[in-house]
């Protein structure tokens, strides 16, 4: 499986606090699993709507896929989903975009590869 960008959604002030260290160890349940969980753009609004809904302090970060040495894994409904065991590199980081809230609830997403 491959992907060029893959996603990762967070709040603000985790990945603030992660530019201010120079490196992300992942979200709580990433620590909590053992890896840092990501998404493709065909996943990320699903992500978004099941584990941040309501949630108006977040951010989309795009990630270079080939910069990472990602398994991906059987998750959701079945489908292959890139983790990856180890923290994230600031260096493969394409793009940090806000995502807010619609009118209708839902989160609007940036243009995605």
């Amino acid at each position: 499986m491959s992907a060029r960008a893959i996603y990762k959604i967070v709040h603000q002030a985790e990945w603030r606090a992660a530019e201010a260290s120079g490196r992300f160890a992942g979200s709580p349940v990433d620590l909590k699993d053992g890896f840092i969980h990501f998404s493709t753009a065909a996943q990320a609004p699903e992500t978004a709507a099941k584990h941040f809904a309501g949630a108006s302090d977040l951010l989309l970060v795009a990630v270079d896929a080939a910069a990472l040495d990602l398994k991906w894994e059987v998750s959701r409904g079945g489908a292959l989903f890139p983790h990856l065991y180890g923290d994230l590199p600031l260096s493969a980081v394409r793009s940090v975009d806000p995502l807010p809230l619609c009118a209708s609830g839902e989160h609007r997403f940036p243009p995605m590869d």
